[in-house]
């Protein structure tokens, strides 16, 4: 192996530079020659790429976002748009591929090593947390922070202002995000995917929790919990309660930027060192993931196959921690 590629795909996440960067300084370290793909899949197709010099990936350790920016790509769905990939690859000779993203973005590894032979290797970048095969994903520990910060903010003008704010964080069909930021940030309650929603429960706990003095309550809603998003539930409380003073909060994009905070920087160093040293070992199809602060090389099918998921005995801290 004498050419690695490396791209990031999908939703961008906070770390994603410092895993470039160690990837290409990971590859001159070997002696090898590394090229950077802008757009991610898209890039591709496009025969969008060049050579990245170690000065290029100085400073960038500590930005959020991608500097080899990111897209979704349809065409790569396809086995044309595929098979177009791999011609550029093979026009470059590149000899192996890294690729930073999330689940539908190793399904495209997966096929583009399955139909073309192009070996390819993943590392985890997504604020969901919803990998199978890791505990952690780059991105996900800036986002947690991002939310929890909010949150604590919000409790000021909460309390001053005696409302009931519902606070919408993202994580799609993952309550990490919600669930983690609950407890760090003292939130009084939470709706996650995890769990079917009981919103008429939420009603009566909310309604109790307020006729005992507590004017100001905090409800953090996931993206994508069952029962709706944050404008929709909270238009649902105040058509079924008398609860005054009720407040929708969306965080949304600003929790996928930022600077990335040193947990996700090391993560991501630490993930693309091994990442560019598995392709040399002639590894394939795999990513490369942490289990109990081990490196572990799962197969790409393994992160779709087994999405991971919190402990359910999280919903038990979050009761006993409610105020009564």
């Amino acid at each position: 192996m004498k050419r690695i590629a490396v791209l990031t795909s999908g939703g961008d996440s906070p770390g994603m530079n410092a895993g470039i960067r160690a990837v290409v300084r990971t590859a001159l370290f070997h002696k090898l020659e590394v090229y950077g793909v802008r757009r991610g899949y898209q890039g591709l197709i496009d025969d969008d790429l060049a050579p990245i010099a170690s000065k290029t990936v100085s400073r960038i350790i500590n930005r959020g976002g991608t500097i080899l920016r990111t897209a979704r790509c349809m065409d790569f769905y396809e086995p044309e748009g595929r098979a177009k990939a791999a011609e550029t690859l093979k026009k470059h000779a590149i000899d192996g591929l890294v690729v930073i993203g999330g689940d539908g973005s190793y399904h495209g590894a997966h096929f583009l090593e399955k139909e073309h032979g192009i070996p390819c290797v993943g590392m985890p970048g997504t604020i969901d947390n919803d990998i199978g095969g890791t505990d952690y994903t780059i991105g996900y520990n800036t986002a947690l922070n991002t939310a929890m910060t909010a949150i604590d903010q919000l409790h000021d003008t909460a309390e001053s202002h005696e409302r009931i704010f519902f606070v919408e964080v993202m994580g799609r069909l993952s309550g990490y995000i919600a669930m983690m930021s609950t407890i760090a940030g003292g939130a009084d309650h939470v709706l996650t995917p995890e769990s079917k929603s009981d919103v008429d429960g939420l009603i009566k706990e909310l309604q109790r929790s307020r006729d005992e003095g507590n004017y100001n309550q905090i409800v953090v809603i996931s993206e994508g919990d069952d029962a709706g998003n944050a404008y929709e539930i909270s238009e649902y409380v105040k058509k079924n309660s008398d609860l005054k003073g009720i407040r929708v909060t969306v965080l949304g994009h600003i929790q996928r930027g930022g600077i990335p905070s040193a947990f996700d920087r090391i993560l991501a160093s630490r993930l693309g060192v091994h990442a560019v040293e598995a392709l040399l070992e002639g590894k394939s199809n795999v990513m490369i993931g942490v289990k109990a602060d081990q490196v572990v090389t799962p197969p790409l099918s393994e992160t779709w196959d087994n999405p991971t998921s919190f402990d359910s005995s999280y919903f038990h801290i979050v009761d006993a921690l409610l105020r009564r």
